[in-house]
């Protein structure tokens, strides 16, 4: 499936593979002002995706957002080595984000995962996301990263489930499907208002010339 934004600058292609760690979601942006590419595994939590997608309906900021200082005020550690390589974990150690240095790296965007311990001294994959090298959609996917609102999924309908506290949630398949649709109403109406913005803010390009009119006797 590939959806195109109405502006023809953003593109999302879903194409999902049979390992879910696999990249199942991609996007990208090609324009005069932007370039980048982000895709996103099959395990990656909607809810933390949709953060970076509602970023999409709305103009970037004109100062790029602090991407470290979210996860740090979350009680992440950062480090940042010899060779300017930025790491943010956790404090239980199975969330990461990190970035290269610009220098060494050919890969300069923010790059988020999820860890597990293998059992034989290495480590897992539970998902991982590239956000390219957009700020301010990093940082729309990390605030919802670092969200600790409980999320609804099934009983038996999440990996690890021995790594996560499930509670019998009081919302029904009913009132899920009503806040699906509720949610789709109101992005539909930020891109609407991003759009109508995006307009009215377009110079308006000056009158050509109108040709004199000419007058007196037809031959």
């Amino acid at each position: 499936m590939i959806l195109a934004s109405p502006d023809q600058r953003y593109a999302l292609a879903l194409e999902p593979e049979n390992e879910s760690y696999s990249k199942w979601w991609r996007i990208s942006c090609t324009s005069d002002t932007e370039n980048w590419y982000a895709e996103f595994g099959g395990n990656t939590p909607v809810e933390i995706l949709a953060g970076f997608t509602d970023a999409l309906l709305a103009p970037a900021p004109e100062t790029a957002p602090d991407v470290w200082s979210i996860v740090t005020k979350a009680g992440w550690s950062y480090t940042q080595n010899e060779r300017g390589h930025e790491l943010a974990e956790h404090p239980d150690g199975i969330l990461q984000l990190r970035r290269w240095d610009r220098k060494i790296s050919w890969n300069t965007g923010f790059i988020a995962c999820a860890l597990l311990p293998d059992g034989l001294g290495g480590q897992e994959t539970v998902w991982e996301a590239h956000l390219g090298n957009a700020p301010h959609l990093a940082a729309a996917f990390v605030t919802a990263l670092v969200d600790p609102a409980p999320v609804a999924r099934a009983e038996y309908d999440v990996p690890h489930s021995g790594l996560v506290t499930q509670k019998p949630g009081g919302r029904q398949g009913d009132d899920l499907a009503k806040e699906h649709t509720a949610r789709l109403a109101r992005s539909r109406a930020t891109a609407v208002r991003s759009r109508r913005t995006a307009l009215t803010t377009q110079p308006v390009p000056g009158s050509a010339p109108v040709a004199p009119v000419a007058t007196g006797p037809r031959r």
